[in-house]
């Protein structure tokens, strides 16, 4: 095959013969030396591509391949056709209509082009056109465009620290409820892509009368998001769900996009953020958690033999090994963690014997709980703990100092605890459940809500939901509706009439947190004199007696 040709009137003769005598899609993969790489023969309808390379061409390169190909239904170029041009950033494809004669008919090429603006093609289409006119010089135009989409990619600005995506949020019609719980699902997931330094090119919002047990979207769908990462020079799905191993699998067959599901990506934002040495092995045990089931089956080709009597045969594959050696990783990190909660216990226990009342501050992630705590407290910048308008900012548990602004005075620990999230990964859950119940021994639950988020609602019954599994729920508790200053003047207040032990605050202004370190004051020590009641009088069998001081433990 020469360079300067599409396709000879040889090659599209041949094809056409072996379509006329097969019934079926023949086409050949030719690469730009001239040599025919790959001849394919599909059904009637659609050819089947042999994998080409999972990775993709250099940027602003191509494979180096052209698809010559027929059909047999008179039909243009396909879908699938301009699929496999996209995904596999092929030099060309072109299709041969076979006539009635079974010789070469008319002939539609297309190639990839530049995008100037996000909503441009992709791609460029030609014809139909009678073979003899087929009159471009093929060297010629995709060397311009190489080179054009070279130029392009020196030019662009620079991109996020871990590269471009696209969000998926699919739902079923029945289970979906309103526009408005998908859009907050999806701005709640662009958040996290945000916060895990991707940056967000597109969103797909897609509502199926079921999911698809394999793709999640139907394929026809999931081909039109992959030509689109293509246009947008994406290189990641994100999903808004949790995706299982297989459908995993499945989806990365079809794409050479990276698949991500939103359990990963909040997997990732904590191994991002864990700092402590408590905090990493969490993360890591989550991670192990999530790993271990999506771990390929047992292959035998990976054998290793050992020897003796019950040794022969195939032994442990490398696979095998892996999984053992992770399960093994596992309880080990399991053991390490039940250590640091017996120490976070025993510190917890002593700060109880010095009768150092303790706050607990929790709510959902980027409530602006660690801004509360450093306003309240009034460190200096030295002392103060980080505090970042991203999700799961704080990930390991916070204590420091509050002077109580009451008549009795006294001091308070404040303790800042880890953000809540809906569906929070049931792993991640369990790694980092003895650091949520720091809030255990608290004796008052400041909850603390994002005034301005227009889902705040759905975030307090999450936070509840939360509490209520740790068996925190009946704890004394203070509602904090926070970020008034982002509502118009007024409209914050009114979150708060006519309800009880609610508080609404601008964690960046010191004064607008007055009245609540008082009212924190006021309530432990109304919790102070419960305790004491409790202990000068209790009841045994009906009678109420006092109890002798030396049998009672704290």
């Amino acid at each position: 095959m020469p360079i300067s040709q599409v396709t000879t009137r040889e090659l599209a003769q041949a094809l056409c013969d072996a379509s006329r005598e097969t019934g079926r899609q023949v086409g050949a993969l030719v690469h730009r030396s001239g040599e025919v790489d790959y001849v394919i023969v599909g059904d009637a309808g659609k050819l089947f591509l042999p994998d080409v390379g999972r990775l993709r061409a250099a940027q602003g390169r191509f494979r180096g391949l052209r698809l010559i190909h027929t059909h047999l239904r008179n039909e243009p170029l396909t879908r699938d056709d301009l699929v496999d041009l996209v995904r596999l950033r092929l030099d060309l494809v072109a299709a041969i209509q076979v006539g009635p004669d079974g010789g070469p008919g008319a002939v539609s090429y297309a190639y990839n082009v530049p995008q100037l603006e996000n909503d441009d093609p992709s791609y460029r289409e030609v014809g139909p056109l009678r073979l003899e006119r087929l009159d471009v010089d093929f060297g010629e135009l995709v060397g311009n465009l190489e080179s054009e989409f070279a130029r392009l990619a020196r030019t662009r600005e620079v991109r996020a620290k871990d590269g471009r995506a696209i969000l998926v949020h699919v739902a079923e019609r029945s289970n979906r409820g309103n526009k408005g719980d998908a859009a907050t699902s999806v701005r709640e997931l662009a958040e996290l892509a945000r916060t895990a330094g991707v940056e967000v090119v597109d969103t797909v919002i897609q509502a199926r009368d079921r999911i698809d047990p394999k793709f999640i979207l139907g394929r026809g769908k999931l081909d039109d998001i992959v030509v689109r990462a293509m246009q947008l020079d994406a290189e990641t799905l994100i999903f808004d769900r949790e995706l299982s191993p297989s459908q995993a699998a499945a989806i990365s067959a079809v794409t050479d996009l990276k698949i991500i599901d939103r359990t990963q990506l909040i997997l990732d934002i904590f191994a991002q953020r864990a700092e402590s040495r408590d905090g990493k092995l969490q993360v890591e045990l989550a991670q192990l958690k999530y790993a271990l089931p999506r771990l390929g089956q047992k292959d035998d080709a990976l054998s290793r033999l050992t020897g003796g009597i019950g040794g022969r045969g195939p032994g442990e594959t490398k696979l095998e090994i892996g999984k053992r050696r992770a399960r093994e990783r596992v309880h080990h990190l399991e053991q390490q963690i039940k250590t640091l909660a017996r120490q976070r216990q025993q510190r917890r226990a002593r700060r109880t014997r010095g009768d150092v009342p303790v706050v607990a501050i929790v709510g959902y992630t980027n409530a602006g709980k660690s801004t509360l705590l450093n306003t309240m407290t009034g460190l200096s910048d030295s002392e103060k703990v980080l505090a970042e308008d991203k999700l799961f900012a704080t990930l390991d548990t916070r204590s420091r100092r509050l002077h109580l602004p009451t008549d009795a005075g006294g001091d308070a620990v404040l303790v800042d605890t880890v953000g809540f999230i809906r569906d929070l990964p049931e792993d991640l859950f369990a790694a980092f459940r003895a650091t949520f119940e720091e809030a255990a021994d608290a004796d008052l639950i400041l909850h603390v809500v994002d005034a301005s988020d227009p889902a705040r609602g759905d975030h307090i019954d999450t936070t509840d939901a939360v509490l209520k599994e740790l068996g925190l729920d009946d704890r004394p508790r203070l509602l904090v509706y926070n970020k008034a200053d982002l509502l118009p003047a007024g409209q914050a207040e009114r979150l708060a009439v006519g309800k009880r032990d609610t508080f609404v605050v601008s964690a960046m202004e010191k004064d607008s947190t007055q009245r609540l370190a008082r009212a924190v004051g006021n309530r432990l020590e109304h919790v102070k004199d419960d305790e004491r009641a409790q202990v000068d009088e209790f009841a045994i069998d009906g009678a109420v007696i006092a109890p002798p001081r030396s049998s009672l433990l704290f």
